[in-house]
């Protein structure tokens, strides 16, 4: 019998491309019946392939998974449940930006499952959300926060930090806002400029290291939300349990163009794409590699199971604790780890 498997679905289809995106999205009209039944294929093949498993969580993500028609969003969820072991209380999350939603569009989505609604606000300040190539402005994502929350579904938003002259200054006012607001969920990313967007084409001026750390341990300190993972802030069961699983090493299945996945069928791994239905084997070393990686993201850190007990360097662990622990069977970073994790990822590597 194989293992329960999330599922991430991609929704590559926006109203216009943001300036930072790197992600595989198109700025075109979406021929959702396609996609529709590209998707419902995809379930079909990964049904025979895995049969009737179960599904904890499922993610639509994009893109702007919003701008679906309900209509489309209902028959793909009721195709899992046909498919697979879809347990009514599962996470079942939908991005959004604001301005793809109203009340009555919410409101469906919610009849259809969703149980968590991930907005991409990135700023509360009108100038930033110009530059950032955002189509909405601030008063439209407080209206959609405020009304989201009111509903009986879990609200989270997402922020980006570290623009061009951004300081302390910055953040503290960003984390007043959403303290004030209310949410029990924030992501809080810091902006990275990718090759092949309009900001990697600009010659911008980023604050320096010193700045961004300081920036990350601001919002640590003035956030209500405590937090998780590097980048995520959740009051007590508002985490987002797909991300967790996923982060804690479980499989999931990518449906959709764009999206990947991490099978793990027969005793065996496997890296998958969806939309093209492409999977390949990896070896032990290479997923315990890749469990490390995202354990070492959250406060948990990650279970020291047989293979990852086999890349790591204890010489170097036992030697740098003020970095990284061990606590039992979990190793975790420390506060002062998460500030360097790309390179401490690499010296911990035996």
């Amino acid at each position: 019998m194989n293992p329960a498997h999330n599922i991430y679905i991609h929704v590559p289809y926006c109203i216009s491309k943001c300036n930072y995106c790197a992600f595989f999205s198109r700025a075109i009209s979406p021929d959702w019946e396609s996609y529709e039944s590209q998707v419902l294929s995809e379930i079909d093949f990964w049904h025979n392939k895995l049969d009737r498993i179960k599904i904890p969580t499922i993610f639509f993500g994009g893109g702007t998974p919003s701008l679906m028609p309900v209509d489309i969003f209902d028959k793909i969820i009721k195709h899992i449940a046909t498919k697979f072991d879809l347990s009514e209380c599962a996470e079942i999350t939908l991005e959004s930006n604001p301005g793809t939603l109203d009340t009555q569009k919410l409101d469906d989505f919610i009849k259809c499952g969703v149980s968590r609604l991930s907005v991409g606000v990135q700023s509360f300040d009108d100038d930033e959300l110009k530059f950032l190539g955002r189509r909405h402005d601030a008063t439209t994502a407080i209206k959609l926060l405020d009304g989201a929350m009111k509903k009986n579904i879990r609200v989270s938003a997402d922020f980006i930090y570290g623009l061009p002259n951004h300081n302390v200054e910055n953040i503290i006012r960003l984390c007043d806002q959403i303290n004030k607001i209310g949410l029990q969920h924030a992501s809080l990313y810091e902006l990275t400029i990718e090759k092949n967007t309009p900001f990697g084409r600009m010659n911008l001026k980023m604050p320096d290291n010193n700045i961004m750390a300081d920036m990350y341990l601001a919002i640590q300190d003035n956030l209500k939300l405590p937090r998780y993972e590097v980048s995520n802030y959740a009051a007590a069961g508002h985490t987002c349990q797909h991300n967790e699983n996923i982060w804690a090493g479980a499989p999931y299945i990518g449906l959709g163009f764009g999206a990947r996945g991490r099978i793990f069928m027969e005793n065996q791994w496997f890296e998958q794409s969806g939309g093209d239905i492409q999977f390949d084997a990896i070896d032990n070393k290479t997923r315990a590699i890749e469990k490390l990686m995202t354990g070492l993201r959250t406060l948990r850190g990650t279970v020291i199971d047989d293979d990852i007990k086999n890349i790591l360097d204890f010489d170097f662990i036992n030697s740098h604790n003020a970095l990284v622990k061990i606590d039992g069977n979990r190793i975790y970073a420390t506060d002062a780890g998460i500030l360097i994790l790309d390179d401490l990822l690499v010296d911990i590597l035996g």
